[in-house]
């Protein structure tokens, strides 16, 4: 399987969205690296993974990817996040592999009740031929590249290098789909349930999150009652990618205080 081993510390497993291709992620990937050992790849479905995928169990497949990265870079625990859609793969890993997670981090992540809106249910009709549409629509979300980015010369220029990403590493209508599918037939709740690791909730605000309202993504504080919440200022799904050195601060500040607690713990054991 390629995955990204980058960044030297305490190890933290990023997990990305429905679109599957880690490369949107890496200004968070970078930031991240210097404050923690980061292992990422692409989900198994991706051309690109060369990771084991079985479509009679695909959500699985994207849950043991997790145990293999962290098999194949040789790292026995490691805090798992999740990014919107990928934070339901990282949840089931921590469900079901607790004794591999120190922690637990769910960004703009979508939760275990989520179904298709009427907008998603539009695109699932025909993913392919739908995709321009699809593309197109993406140009919401200039606003919160715009509040991220002040200025409009450097907005404009903060969008267009996002759009640049999006087209070197183009996503699959197709595999998009089936994944939003698998969420219909899937019910995770009672199995989320049993994580007990501590867990970051992270969200931009809630004037800016275009895709995931911030409210969904906080339903996982009641789903956990160990987790805590922070918001990412001036961003709302995209603030690992437009504002990425405050969001690896947070992130990176909660990864390193998990490990610390957790040696603590040990010592007074």
């Amino acid at each position: 399987m390629n995955i990204v081993d980058v960044g030297s510390g305490p190890p933290i497993v990023l997990v990305p969205g429905v679109q599957g291709r880690w490369e949107w992620m890496k200004p968070a990937v970078d930031a991240l690296a210097l404050r923690c050992r980061v292992i990422t790849f692409s989900l198994a479905d991706e051309v690109t993974a060369d990771a084991s995928f079985e479509p009679s169990r695909a959500f699985d497949s994207y849950v043991e990817q997790i145990r293999e990265a962290m098999h194949q870079a040789g790292v026995a625990t490691a805090t798992i996040c999740g990014v919107s859609y990928g934070s339901l793969i990282a949840a089931a890993f921590a469900a079901r592999h607790p004794q591999r997670v120190n922690a637990v981090v769910v960004v703009s992540g979508v939760p275990p009740s989520w179904k298709p809106d009427e907008r998603v249910r539009f695109y699932l009709r025909s993913p392919r031929l739908l995709s321009p549409l699809f593309c197109i629509g993406s140009l919401r979300l200039y606003n919160e590249i715009a509040a991220a980015t002040p200025g409009v010369g450097r907005a404009i220029g903060a969008a267009l290098r996002h759009g640049v990403t999006a087209a070197l590493h183009m996503f699959s209508p197709v595999n998009m789909a089936r994944r939003v599918r698998l969420l219909e037939s899937c019910d995770l709740g009672p199995e989320l349930r049993t994580v007990t690791a501590p867990v970051l909730v992270v969200t931009g605000e809630a004037h800016l999150e275009r895709v995931v309202p911030v409210s969904l993504t906080r339903e996982y504080l009641r789903l956990w009652p160990q987790a805590r919440a922070v918001t990412l200022l001036r961003t709302g799904h995209l603030g690992l990618i437009t504002r990425p050195d405050e969001f690896a601060k947070l992130v990176g500040a909660f990864v390193e205080d998990t490990v610390a607690s957790g040696a603590s713990r040990r010592r007074i054991g």
